[in-house]
């Protein structure tokens, strides 16, 4: 039962955990069980997975359904407030109730940043993605997407140098891309992620240094219980990637079908060639640094430059913050 303590009080420090095993223990201790069906409205599919996960909650063995395993933990970990089902109000011995409206929203917002799953749109863009992809190295796919890029492209190649039109790109690419990271990743919740892995850590060295085995045992479980939400951090980090790659892998698409690269026939560009700073007049599909060739230098060159300006102007954060 000690570890099933020190577990409960390392869920109720995270955000909305607390909220969640009062929720549970009130059902539990209303109807003896508790069953997904009786606690969805109020949690999420993924806090309620993290319960079981942790060993909060048990089978009941031959009743349906799930038991606390350790009630007086739980509400001592949730400070003693224990949300009633049949009244929807809560028993505390604390002056905060999680049945306040203010608090039931904050518990919503933390819901939702802890158990966000993608949408269709977003399982949508990265089956796009993939798809993408075979235009580097089937030649008709190439043709096809560069050919439809050209439509809208093509204009802006006629009026201005090639090398300006790859500059535009870059810059395009750059803010949707920052923007795209801005919107789609929460930040913050990535920086709590890395914060309580830093801190598991800590305490994991502390008590292997002071010779705890039980305690390095109790630490190393709750590691293992952390990488659930590793996992949580890389889908957060992935999901704009694949916005971002569904609509950079055209642009692409459209320089390689329009310079000839890969073998390719150039469309428009003839023997165009570009000065560059240290290097100085090559074609564009010269390798220049190895076989890097010029056009994918100069687009990556324009690309971090604008990419670092557009972050600074909008104050915009892409790293985590913890």
């Amino acid at each position: 039962m000690a570890r099933t303590a020190r577990k409960a009080q390392s869920l109720a420090d995270d955000e909305g955990m607390g909220e969640a095993m009062a929720v549970v223990l009130g059902h539990a201790e209303e109807g003896g069980t508790v069953e997904w069906a009786d606690v969805r409205s109020d949690l999420t599919s993924g806090q309620w997975g993290r319960l079981i996960q942790t060993g909060i909650l048990i089978d009941a063995g031959d009743a349906d359904g799930f038991v606390v395993d350790d009630p007086e933990a739980v509400r001592e970990a949730v400070g003693g407030e224990v949300e009633t089902p049949s009244t929807g109000t809560s028993t505390e011995s604390s002056p905060a109730s999680p049945s306040t409206p203010g608090s039931e929203s904050e518990a919503g917002d933390s819901d939702d940043a802890e158990g966000a799953s993608w949408s269709i749109y977003d399982k949508a863009a990265a089956v796009g993605s993939v798809a993408m992809f075979a235009g580097y190295t089937f030649t008709p796919a190439r043709n096809l997407v560069g050919g439809a890029m050209d439509v809208f492209l093509g204009p802006f190649e006629s009026l201005l140098p090639f090398y300006v039109v790859v500059l535009m790109l870059a810059m395009f690419t750059g803010l949707y891309s920052t923007l795209l990271q801005a919107n789609l990743m929460n930040m913050e919740k990535m920086g709590e992620y890395q914060q309580r892995m830093k801190e598991i850590q800590a305490r994991r060295k502390d008590a292997k240094e002071r010779g705890d085995d039980e305690e390095v045992q109790a630490i190393q479980e709750e590691q293992m219980d952390a990488m659930g939400d590793q996992l949580g951090m890389f889908k957060e980090q992935f999901r704009p990637m694949v916005w971002i790659m569904l609509i950079t892998i055209p642009v692409f698409l459209w320089m390689y079908w329009k310079i000839g690269a890969r073998g390719g026939v150039s469309h428009g560009l003839g023997d165009a060639t570009v000065v560059l700073p240290m290097i100085g007049e090559v074609g564009w599909t010269v390798g220049v640094l190895g076989p890097i060739q010029a056009w994918i230098l100069w687009y990556f060159l324009c690309s971090m430059g604008f990419t670092q300006i557009i972050r600074k102007a909008l104050d915009i954060q892409t790293t985590p913050t913890g």
